[in-house]
């Protein structure tokens, strides 16, 4: 084997793994452009007219159902919540990294050990607390939820990029008379940018493709993204260009936040890697 062929490849691997994720969307897309018949035949019919009846369909062309109100639900859950644990992850983790408290890995771990509690098994008496706070099919409820769902990943993220914080940066901070609101706001947010972008991302991907909780504990009013979706499946059966249809809209916030912080989620998902 030639030393330009072994240089090649971990760049072919990279492509064929990028290509085995990228062609099951590339599918979705392409069968959201078919009519149903067109989509429903096996194998799919490559060379079949294109169509955008599945996405007139979603914007509610017959039934004059609109998915803005539950994609406005997902957006303000999903942005408040990520707002909510990035302003209070950073904290924590420069208390867990730069200025260690007491038994700091107790701590880490009592974080850890709240995200090994099966979801369902506290959707009941979650349930029970919305129905007797009058909180049921109310967005900040989701909000609240989210939050307190995203935080422990996000503290676990952000102790690892901020250990990776050059230790003289703080202290010429403190010799200059620098609080400690200052410092984290002016000093740690900026060197950490990529990896509070990074958490950021994935705190927001988790709580817009979260269904669970938005199934049970909202209705009509604060619905979002994912459970409208889940009205294309009906007792009439499953419209495949029109469920995929639906897949790519819901899908597309996603994968623009994920394009848009690339460059950054790359950065911070590489801190603390062996230079």
């Amino acid at each position: 084997m030639t030393a330009l062929v072994r240089r090649s490849l971990p760049g072919l691997a990279a492509w064929l793994c990028g290509l085995l994720f990228f062609l099951p969307f590339a599918w979705m897309v392409l069968t959201s452009l078919h009519s149903e018949q067109d989509a429903a035949t096996n194998p799919p019919r490559a060379g079949a007219a294109l169509t955008l009846d599945g996405y007139r369909e979603f914007f509610g062309a017959s039934t004059g159902a609109s998915p803005w109100p539950p994609l406005i639900n997902s957006a303000t859950a999903s942005v408040t919540s990520t707002l909510l644990v990035l302003a209070l992850a950073l904290p924590a983790a420069y208390a867990l990294s730069i200025k260690p408290v007491r038994k700091w890995t107790d701590v880490l771990f009592f974080f850890l050990s709240t995200k090994m509690l099966p979801a369902v098994a506290g959707l009941l008496p979650l349930y029970l607390i919305a129905r007797n706070t009058g909180m049921l099919d109310n967005i900040w409820l989701l909000v609240i939820l989210y939050t307190s769902m995203n935080l422990p990943i996000a503290v676990w993220m952000m102790r690892s990029f901020l250990a990776e914080v050059p230790r003289e940066i703080l202290e010429a901070a403190s010799i200059d008379g620098a609080g400690l609101p200052t410092t984290l706001v002016r000093i740690v947010a900026p060197v950490a940018m990529p990896g509070i972008a990074a958490t950021a991302l994935v705190s927001f991907i988790f709580s817009w493709n979260e269904l669970l909780f938005a199934r049970v504990l909202t209705g009509v009013v604060a619905g979002t993204a994912p459970v409208f979706l889940t009205g294309f499946v009906t007792s009439q059966g499953l419209f495949l260009a029109k469920v995929c249809a639906a897949a790519v809209c819901v899908s597309l916030p996603v994968l623009i936040a994920g394009f848009a912080a690339q460059d950054k989620l790359v950065q911070g998902l590489s801190l603390g890697a062996v230079k």
